[in-house]
């Protein structure tokens, strides 16, 4: 396609314009071919007609699409001219507040003038390891790029900074150079890093100064070499200066300044140690006031000089060399205001005692005459003699002012001299990255020798930049295989041949320097007759004729010729030299010094350190050799030449700086300014040679993403590469607009955007018929709606006059209905009233009656009651004389019946009979025994209840019964003496009616005067009625008011607890996170004290385990801290640049931690004597209620002890006997029966003595348990008895109720005489006969069910005889068969049982059949189990027969005829007699020796795999072995034994972390054994809090002897630090696949779409690597889960684990995201949004919602919503501010500058929206960041997790290799 044919109607052009430079234009008229004009309409809608240029007929340039402009690379642009270049540009700085833009291999940097934050160590760490294309433009990127060209070439590299002055270059060399320390580190322990960055400060109070460009010039250029190790670590450095402005040190122009230095000592001036410096203000001297403008707003020079000091000493030098310097820097100034007068015309004088001659001399150590002498003479040298000139005033001034320069010049030079001491170290250089900040190119209304020097070094360098550029383009073409052909591009060496060849103006410069009589103006005319006709870049001004104009690549120059001889010559008065040489001054003579005898601040270097290139020649020389000086020019053609030789055996990287405006106003962008600077630095010149060829690139895969809209189905094949072809040639007629490379395609200038114009035509035509479709859709929507509307006003009409005829119906009827009820109201009112007249006549004649018989009623019952309460009274005094006899006979009898039992009992007890009869059924008693005491134990548990409970409830009703027996009497009282009063009652009464009858008289008096008084009444009553609702109103206001205050106030404290508790909250949390931050910090200062005490040991020592474990060993807890403060002090010795501070705050919170420490041990310490003293207590209480048990337990035991001793006799005859008959018989076949059952029967014989003394404590304990019911018994009433009576079960619990009753009436002997008095007796009677009857109902109940447990238990008997009987048929029949078989039919057999016991629960209880079908197979596990246990037994025995039968073979000879052979002992094993034993109770302890700790923590932590543990053990187990071991030191009470096991396991669990700490398994495993170890410590440390879910089994296993909480406290900071490593370990391996998963990778096929892209996502530093997609992340997710899971990991800390993993996820897209343009789109909004639901997703499967992991990533879905929302109206801007509540300002105002459409019809956000919102959000107070961190851990807690396992079940596998461990 022709390019004339894009310009059509509505194609945008650029033409140019004054102002602007560039003006955009509208075409409103197609263009054809011939057509002198265009026909334009601008941006403000003025038309304008463009006329074309007659010869060239060039058209103007053409606009790029909407959706290239603002791309992070200037080569991604389709056009590619300088309209199109600084529009970009502008776009990015002016709306998007972007600095950096790529343009090809060059960084563009635009001068902010103000600070950003994006240079923090979070923007460095996400710039580091990235490739350049992929983040947004920045130094920091370069920078990588650099060092990972570096690491991967194995070849140097250089970053080359430029631009005028004020653009910015210092800074962005600062920052590269902050990089390479931040990311690389050092390598020593010098820390050079600090060094380096620390040179930064110095040399700008030096070398820098404030122009009226830039407050921060850099008044000189510098190369700096950054050496680096093998490991690419940083080792040191080296530092070259170029041309030194020394014209500043004397002459500033208007508002410039002097070099920073000199400001900075007279602002501290005031210091006491520069008082003998005699400086005052800046502006009292004459070298500082000149440029009257000596303070620059917003910098403190007072601190910026203790900034420099730091410096100095940081790099080394002294403080006796600082004030040194200071001091010649203070002599400067006082030289300055030195002031010369005119003696005459040929001569002047200083006047005598100049107060700053004199303060220079004093400094300097010069004699003041000597200096007034050669200030005003010069001493001159002919061939035969030597005499003194005058000087006059002016040329006196000149060589003051050339002395001051020489001076400062020398500083200068010793200060970078000593820098680079400082800088280089011992260690071998094995590459580096040079930092070249050099001026751009200059050009002023005045140019002198300074800037032909700076456009000479410019010359140079644009030379090599071009060569560079184009030398990139061939190797991009060569190795895509497309067809090269040779671009024109500028070559500036006739330029340079112009300055530096024979004859140029340097070398002519020089001859004229040595001409006796040589001037400016005789160099002038050289230069006319030498260049003017034979060169075109040299020219003549037409108005001067002593200056001259050379063409640069940048712009024309006019050079001043006036003191361009004298600044090359730079002469100073030899004697004023040979004055300073012969100073008393040390460091002013060391200046002058030759350098190779200068002498150094600092230590001496050592011998490995490497030359320094010269940082400029010596110009002290003899006076002999004075024509041998190089002049300053060819001292800067040299350096220069080296730096060209340096750069090209390097790599270089280039950043362009280009200064926006001249008013260093923030964000202000001048056109033509930029466009000077864009011309002159080279950056055009990138875009034209890149333009020149094929500027527009794209992979296949990328063109096909983007045009597949043009593409139809048939044309789209597998083959990607095909397909692009296939189409791209019937698109783009013109084969020579593109060309096929290997991986991409290549297109010329202007195709991508005629591809961009198909393709938006074509969306277009596709949304054109959307929107038919669309509107069609809604058009006949509206018409089916106004339809239904019209039905339903029809429908709704003729309801209305429906409801008006039924109204008039209704009015009508309601009218008859209203009549009918009026006449019926009258007649029922007049019947009321007769009606209720009679019934007030009926009502007043029943009342009188019904008051008569009333009162005869009440006569009656008061009689009644009299009656009752004497006949009661009588009754029970004849109870209670009857109950006192028969409980006094009751005890009679059985006190009599008791002796009787008592003496039988004795008898029995002596007879040794009895005894046998015991002993002979022992097993059989000890099991009924065991059985009968656990039931005794329940049901004395329940009666012990039972009893509490009457003894309640008795207490409650006896004293109700008294209260009501005492009101009884009292009624009684009443009842008698009111039969008395009776008499006198009535008498009275006959008075009382006589009395009636008058006051009935008076009664109708005091009515009338009540019924006047009535009426007042109520009218008053009326009125206070009225003032009481009045009242009542304003008291329900009032009241309304308080509960509004009440509820306000209420409202208000909630708030403010609320707040309270989240800062308290937000506290502790901020609290916990310092703490783990010191925690990491003091585990980073171990492994860095462990490293260098490997570095300082001997290269061929190497501590072995032994010597490690054993110092380990001795190694406790209080020594812990201490040994680390001392390690942190050695390490603080050895390495100078470590942080004090930091070493100081762990310090403090260590003396914290102790005092806290000590005062948790004072106050366990109290607790603990009240503990004892509460025991002690207790204990002299037990001691007297077990009196008595005791001496029952002595008698019991004696007697056992004497039966014990006849078995035992016994047993030993039994024995000495078998064994006689063992040797007798010792060839006998039988002989190993023997010795098994005798084995067999000592086990017996131990486990009967073990349940021998079981069963006496059983018995102690039952007599205990009866005394205690006794006692409780004696306590209680008769009729508790009576009632308990129903509940006891067994006749031994009857007889002991029946003594308690009987002590009881024995201990109411003496109150028989008051129980048979009124009858009581016999109410004792019938309460006795009911308590029996109640005893013989139990007793049968008792024996009937005894005898049904006795049959059950009878056929239980029956079936275990016959289960017995088959099971010996079935072991008969396996003994038979072969070991194979034997094992298959056992299992078979077990199969078959489980299988009918299966059955047979299913038929009884369906219900039980799951749990049925669980326990099977857990059985079946059992017997795999077992299985598996069986043939490693018979794999053993059968190796020991082998072992036997060869034995027995070689004893074959010597045995006799009658002896088995070894092949039948094989054959016919004989089976040990099986005695039944019970297995042994263990303790859950495992003992160990001391010798085999190591061996323990080698086999248990260092050389145990996680994978097999995990998988085949139960979860924790190294943490419960490790426990139990530590059970057994505490339970044998040694300290030495716990604290080295402690201290082993945690030394052991650190050496294996820092082993192999990048393994995930591992680190999860062994946080999974310390937070279970841990637990266990808590769990059985016998404190109360931690004691609630154990059993009572695991609250006998607590520690006894020990309190571990300092080691608990030991763990859980090891805990800590594990955890952190887990996370550091997920952190590493999630990094890689977060940004290729959540941002790059297309979840959602075909929403995004694929912009065109630059130069630089071709560079090499773009690796090969597999795509991780979502599902990777996802698959990582279940991995890290499952293996935590296996490991036994508490769940509390999987979620906070998960809530960390989701926190790095959501942190590092979020941090992608805002340093990625491309990534700001609708689409990406959408495609973020899916893969945050899919990680939702996987939390909801997981059941870990609830673990706050949704909440880390709210900021990245508020921030892919605001990609998505609209971005337009002020409504919009408020639901942005509502919704985007977790994103910071910075943030949220970063996203809308960054969001860019990916196609045409998407808008950009305005400006005007985006100050809209910043406004909106100047009131939230968040945090100015604008990254989030990605190292940030949330603070680790670890909930108590008690364990439900007890540790006597724990087995130990023998793949653990623990066989030394016993179990306790």
């Amino acid at each position: 396609m022709a390019a004339s044919e894009l310009y059509t109607k509505s194609a945008r052009v650029w033409i140019p314009d004054v102002e602007e430079v560039w003006k955009s234009a509208e075409l409103t008229k197609d263009y054809k071919n011939g057509d002198a004009s265009l026909q334009l309409m601008l941006e403000d809608g003025s038309n304008l007609e463009h006329k074309l240029d007659p010869k060239t007929k060039n058209l103007p340039y053409l606009r790029n699409p909407d959706i290239l402009v603002g791309e992070n690379d200037l080569t991604a642009l389709s056009y590619l001219h300088e309209p199109a270049v600084l529009h970009n540009l502008k776009v990015r700085f002016i709306d998007s507040k972007l600095i950096y833009t790529y343009c090809g291999i060059v960084l563009v940097a635009i001068n902010p003038y103000e600070t950003l934050p994006i240079y923090g160590t979070d923007i460095i760490n996400a710039y580091s390891g990235q490739n350049m294309g992929d983040m947004d433009p920045h130094i920091f990127a370069v920078a990588e790029e650099a060092y990972k060209q570096m690491a991967r070439d194995e070849r140097n590299q250089s970053i080359i900074v430029s631009g005028e002055s004020g653009a910015g270059k210092t800074v962005s060399a600062k920052y590269a150079m902050r990089y390479f320390a931040t990311v690389s580190g050092s390598a020593s322990e010098a820390n050079v890093e600090e060094k380096v960055l620390a040179s930064n400060p110095i040399m700008e109070a030096i070398g820098n100064a404030k122009t009226t460009r830039n407050d921060n010039s850099s008044r000189f250029g510098k190369y700096i070499e950054i050496g680096f190790d093998n490991r690419y670590r940083i080792i040191g450095a080296n530092m070259r200066t170029y041309l030194l402005e020394k014209s500043r040190v004397v002459f500033q122009a208007d508002e410039e300044r002097n070099y920073h230095i000199f400001y900075q000592l007279c602002a501290s001036s005031h210091l006491p140690e520069f008082k003998k410096l005699k400086l005052s203000n800046a502006n009292d001297f004459v070298y500082t006031w000149q440029g009257r403008s000596p303070v620059i707003e917003g910098v403190d020079d007072t601190k910026e000089l203790c900034s420099t000091r730091r410096a100095f000493s940081l790099l080394g030098i002294n403080e006796s060399y600082q004030m040194g310097l200071f001091q010649v820097l203070a002599a400067i100034l006082h030289l300055g205001n030195v002031e010369i007068k005119d003696k005459d015309s040929d001569s002047s004088i200083i006047p005598s005692n100049n107060n700053h001659l004199t303060a220079f001399c004093e400094l300097v150590g010069v004699t003041y005459e000597d200096m007034t002498q050669w200030l005003c003479h010069r001493k001159l040298k002919t061939a035969t003699e030597t005499y003194v000139k005058t000087l006059p005033r002016l040329q006196a001034t000149n060589a003051r002012d050339a002395l001051a320069k020489h001076i400062y010049a020398k500083l200068f030079n010793w200060i970078v001299e000593h820098v680079n001491k400082a800088l280089i170290t011992n260690i071998k250089q094995h590459s580096f990255i040079g930092v070249l900040d050099i001026y751009g190119f200059e050009t002023f209304e005045i140019n002198s020798f300074e800037q032909f020097c700076i456009n000479y070094a410019n010359e140079k360098l644009q030379q090599q930049f071009n060569m560079h550029v184009f030398k990139l383009e061939q190797e991009e073409y060569m190795k895509e295989q497309i067809p090269w052909t040779l671009i024109d591009f500028y070559d500036n060496q006739p330029c340079i041949n112009l300055i530096e060849a024979k004859m140029g103006v340097l070398d002519l410069l020089d001859e004229e320097c040595r001409m006796p009589k040589g001037s400016d103006d005789s160099w002038a005319q050289k230069l006319y007759n030498t260049h003017l006709k034979t060169c075109s870049l040299f020219e003549k001004p037409r108005m001067s004729n002593r200056a001259f104009i050379i063409q640069h690549f940048a712009d024309k120059v006019e050079y001043q010729c006036e003191g361009f001889l004298a600044k090359n010559k730079d002469t100073v008065n030899e004697e004023q030299i040979k004055v300073l040489k012969a100073s008393k001054f040390d460091l002013l003579v060391e200046l002058f010094k030759d350098e190779e005898k200068a002498t150094s601040p600092m230590a001496p270097a050592g011998a490995g350190g490497r030359t320094r290139l010269s940082i400029k020649p010596d110009k002290s020389r003899d006076t002999s050799s004075k024509e041998h000086k190089k002049t300053v020019g060819c001292q800067f053609r040299n350096s220069l030449q080296m730096l060209m030789d340096t750069l090209n055996a390097t790599t270089p990287h280039y950043v362009r700086c280009i200064k926006p405006n001249d008013f260093k106003q923030a964000f202000s962008f001048d056109p033509k300014r930029a466009v000077q600077q864009l011309r002159a630095c080279g950056v055009l010149e990138t875009i034209r040679i890149s333009a020149a060829g094929f500027p527009s690139r794209w992979t296949y895969q990328e063109f096909f993403s983007r045009y597949r809209v043009l593409m139809k189905q048939k044309d789209v094949l597998p083959d990607k590469k095909l397909t692009c072809r296939n189409v791209l040639e019937k698109l783009v007629q013109d084969q020579d607009k593109y060309q096929f490379g290997k991986t991409k395609i290549f297109f010329r200038a202007g195709q991508v955007a005629y591809l961009e114009k198909l393709r938006a035509d074509k969306l277009r035509a596709a949304c054109i018929r959307i929107q038919k479709t669309i509107r069609c859709w809604l058009a006949r929507k509206k018409y089916l709606r106004m339809r239904s509307a019209a039905i339903t006003i029809q429908r709704f009409t003729r309801g209305y006059q429906a409801r008006c005829l039924a109204k008039f119906m209704r009015r009508t009827q309601a009218a008859t209905l209203i009549q009918k009820y009026q006449r019926m109201c009258v007649a029922r009112k007049r019947y009321r009233q007769k009606q209720a007249a009679a019934l007030a006549i009926q009502t007043i004649l029943r009342a009188y009656m019904a008051r008569q018989k009333y009162q005869a009623l009440l006569r009656e019952s008061k009689v009644v009651i009299i009656q009752k309460h004497a006949r009661g009274l009588l009754a029970r005094r004849w109870y209670k004389r009857c109950l006192h006899s028969i409980v006094y006979l009751q005890c009679c009898i059985r006190r009599m019946r008791a002796r009787r039992e008592l003496k039988k009992l004795k008898i029995e007890a002596r007879s040794v009979e009895h005894f046998k009869k015991l002993n002979k059924g022992m097993e059989n008693k000890i099991m009924q025994l065991q059985r009968r005491i656990d039931e005794q134990t329940k049901e004395n548990r329940t009666v012990n209840e039972k009893l509490v409970g009457l003894e309640s409830s008795y207490t409650t009703e006896s004293e109700r019964l008294r209260g009501e027996l005492g009101r009884l009497r009292g009624v009684e009282d009443d009842a008698k003496n009111k039969g008395n009063q009776l008499t006198s009652l009535l008498e009275e009464l006959e008075k009382l009616k006589k009395e009636l009858s008058t006051t009935q008289q008076e009664k109708k008096t005091i009515e009338d005067w009540a019924q006047t008084y009535r009426t007042e009444m109520e009218k008053m009553v009326s009125e206070l009625k009225d003032q009481n609702g009045s009242l009542k109103k304003e008291k329900d206001d009032l009241n309304r008011l308080i509960q509004e205050q009440s509820q306000q106030m209420t409202e208000k404290m909630a708030r403010t607890i609320a707040a309270e508790t989240q800062q308290l909250e937000k506290d502790l949390n901020e609290e916990r996170s310092r703490y783990q931050n010191l925690l990491t910090e003091h585990r980073r200062l171990e492994e860095k004290h462990d490293d260098l005490k490997e570095h300082i040991s001997k290269p061929g020592h190497r501590r072995t385990d032994s010597t490690h474990s054993s110092n380990e060993s001795e190694y406790t807890y209080n020594s812990e801290f201490a040994e680390s403060e001392e390690g942190s002090r050695a390490a603080e010795d050895l390495t100078r640049g470590m942080d004090t501070s930091l070493t100081l705050k762990l310090q403090k919170r260590l003396t914290e931690l102790e005092q806290e420490k000590q005062s948790l041990r004072n106050e366990l310490e109290n607790k603990e004597e009240q503990f004892q003293r509460a025991r002690a207590r207790d204990e002299t209480e037990f001691k007297k209620a077990r009196g008595a048990e005791l001496e029952y337990e002595s008698l019991k035991r004696q007697e056992l002890e004497s039966e014990n001793k006849k078995l035992k006799h016994n047993l030993a005859e039994m024995r000495k006997s078998l064994l006689g008959d063992a040797a007798a018989s010792s060839g006998a076949p039988g002989s190993p029966a023997y010795k098994v059952l005798l084995d067999q029967l000592n086990s017996s014989c131990e486990e009967l003595e073990v349940r021998k003394e079981e069963v006496l404590i059983l018995r102690s304990q039952l007599v205990s348990q009866k005394e205690a019911v006794q006692h409780k018994e004696t306590m209680t009433d008769v009729a508790v008895h009576v009632e308990d009576v129903s509940k006891l079960k067994d006749a031994d619990e009857l007889k002991q109720a029946y003594i308690g009753l009987k002590d009881t009436n024995r201990s109411t002997a003496p109150d028989v005489q008051k129980l048979n008095e009124d009858g009581e007796l016999w109410l004792v009677n019938q309460g006795l006969q009911e308590t029996i009857r109640l005893l013989e109902h139990q007793l049968q109940t008792q024996r009937r069910s005894y005898d049904s447990e006795v049959e059950s238990l009878r056929g239980e008997l029956q079936n275990v005889k016959e289960e017995n009987n088959r099971q010996q048929q079935l072991l008969a029949q396996n003994l038979q068969l072969p070991p194979e078989a034997r094992i298959e039919a056992s299992l078979q057999h077990e199969i078959t049982r489980l299988t009918n016991e299966n059955l047979e629960l299913v038929a009884g209880d369906p219900t039980a059949s799951r749990e049925a079908r669980v326990l099977i197979l857990r059985r079946m596990v059992d017997l795999m189990e077992q299985l598996e246990k069986q043939d490693r037994n018979i794999r053993k025995l059968k190796k020991q027969l082998k072992v036997y039968s060869k034995r027995i073979g070689e004893m074959g000879a010597g045995q006799a005829e009658g002896q088995t052979s070894p092949g039948q002992m094989v054959d016919e094993p004989i089976h040990p007699v099986n005695i039944p034993r019970r297995e042994k109770d263990f303790q859950g302890m495992l003992e160990y020796k001391k010798e085999d700790e190591l061996k323990l923590v080698k086999n248990l932590i260092i050389e145990l795999k996680p994978r097999g543990v995990a998988v085949n053990l139960i979860p924790g187990l190294p943490a419960y072995i490790l426990f139990m071991c530590l059970r057994h030191a505490d339970y044998v009470n040694d300290d030495q034994k716990v604290r080295t096991l402690l201290t082993s396991t945690i030394n052991s669990i650190k050496k294996i972390l820092k082993k192999r700490g990048d393994d995930f398994e591992t680190v999860s495993f062994w946080l999974a054994n310390t937070c279970r170890f841990l637990h266990c410590l808590k769990q059985y440390s016998g404190e109360e809090p931690f004691m609630t879910h154990n059993t009572s089994r695991q609250n006998e296993h607590c520690l006894s002897n020990f309190d571990l909480t300092e080691y608990r406290q030991v763990i859980s900071d090891l805990a800590i630090q594990i955890y952190q490593q887990l996370i550091k370990c997920m952190e590493n391996i999630l990094q890689p696949m977060i940004v290729s998963a959540m941002l790059e990778h297309e979840t959602i096929q075909g929403v995004s779409g694929v912009k065109p892209t630059g130069l630089r996502k071709r560079t090499s530093s773009i690796a090969d690597e597999g795509t991780y997609t979502l599902d990777s992340i996802l698959r990582q997710l279940n991995a890290f889960h499952s293996t935590m899971c296996q490991h036994g990991t508490d769940p509390e800390l999987i979620k906070q684990v998960v809530k960390q993993q989701f926190y790095i996820i959501g942190a590092v897209t979020l941090n992608n995201l805002l340093l990625r343009k491309d990534m700001c789109s609708w689409s990406k909004g959408m495609q973020i949004r899916y893969n945050v639901s899919q990680l939702e997703e996987w939390l909801r499967d997981k059941g870990l919602m609830v673990c706050g992991a949704k909440e880390t990533l709210e900021p990245l879905i508020q921030a892919a919503q605001l990609l998505q929302v609209k971005k337009k109206t002020d409504e919009d801007a408020e639901a942005i501010c509502s919704m985007c509540l977790a994103l910071t300002t910075a943030q949220i105002v970063k996203v809308l500058n960054l969001y860019t459409p990916v196609n045409e019809f998407e808008e950009r956000v305005s400006v005007a929206f985006i100050r809209t919102i910043q406004t909106r959000l100047r009131d939230r107070c968040v945090s100015p960041q604008l990254l989030m961190d990605t190292k940030m851990i949330y603070p680790i807690t670890f909930p108590f997790s008690p364990s439900s396992l007890a540790l006597e079940t724990i087995q130990i596998p023998g793949s653990l290799n623990l066989g030394f461990l016993t179990r306790v």
